[in-house]
C-alpha cells in the first residue's frame, strides 16, 4: 500500500474503533460491564471511572455487580448510576451493588436495532468524509508536488477501495450487533 494513503487509513480505522465503542455501551438484555465504561463516580472531589474505584464482575448472565474498594462509596456509585442514562435502577446490600438487566421487549430491540443502523449510517459517512478529504489532498499535492494524473488516480483508487473495505466492516458490524440485539 502507498503509505500516501496510511494516514487516511489510520482515520477509518479510528472511525471504525469508535464505532465498537458505540455499539459495546448499548445494553442487548445481557449484562455487559461495559454500558458503564461512561460512569464517573465522585472519588475524593475527582470524577473517577466506576472501574477505577470498584471490582466491576458479571456473576450471571443478566446481572453485574460492582464492588467498591471503600464502602463509603457505594452511594456515590448509586447516585452516579441513577444519573447516567442506563436506565436501571441500582441495588445494594450495603457493601455490593447489583445491576439486574430485564429481558428486551420486542419493542424495544426494534429500536435499539434502529439505533444501531444510524450509528452505522453516521460511522458511514464519516468514512466517506475521509476519502474525501484524502481526494481533496491528493488533487492538491499533485498540483504543488508536480504528481502525475495518472498517479493521482491510483491514489484515489486505492483510497476508493480503502473506503470499500471499511464500508464493509462496518456493514458487518452493524449486521452482527443486530442479530445479538433481536436474539431472544
Amino acid at each position: 500500500m502507498d503509505e500516501r494513503l496510511v494516514a487516511f487509513q489510520d482515520k477509518m480505522e479510528k472511525s471504525l474503533k469508535n464505532l465498537d465503542e458505540e455499539f459495546g455501551s448499548i445494553r442487548a438484555g445481557r449484562a455487559n460491564p461495559h454500558v458503564l465504561d461512561k460512569i464517573r463516580v465522585d472519588y475524593y472531589g475527582t470524577p473517577s471511572p466506576l472501574q477505577s474505584v470498584a471490582n466491576v464482575s458479571v456473576p450471571e448472565p443478566r446481572m453485574i455487580q460492582i464492588q467498591p474498594w471503600e464502602a463509603s462509596l457505594v452511594k456515590e456509585i448509586e447516585k452516579a448510576i441513577l444519573c447516567s442514562d442506563i436506565g436501571i435502577n441500582p441495588s445494594n446490600d450495603g457493601k455490593i451493588i447489583r445491576l439486574v438487566f430485564p429481558e428486551l421487549t420486542e419493542e424495544r430491540r426494534k429500536e435499539l436495532a434502529k439505533d444501531v443502523k444510524k450509528k452505522g449510517e453516521n460511522a458511514k459517512v464519516a468514512i466517506r468524509n475521509i476519502r474525501r478529504d484524502a481526494i481533496d489532498h491528493f488533487k492538491k499535492v499533485g498540483k504543488a508536488e508536480d504528481i502525475s494524473e495518472d498517479e493521482i488516480k491510483d491514489l484515489e483508487d486505492g483510497i476508493q477501495k480503502l473506503t470499500d473495505q471499511y464500508v464493509g466492516k462496518i456493514d458487518k458490524a452493524v449486521e452482527n450487533k443486530t442479530k445479538e440485539i433481536l436474539t431472544v
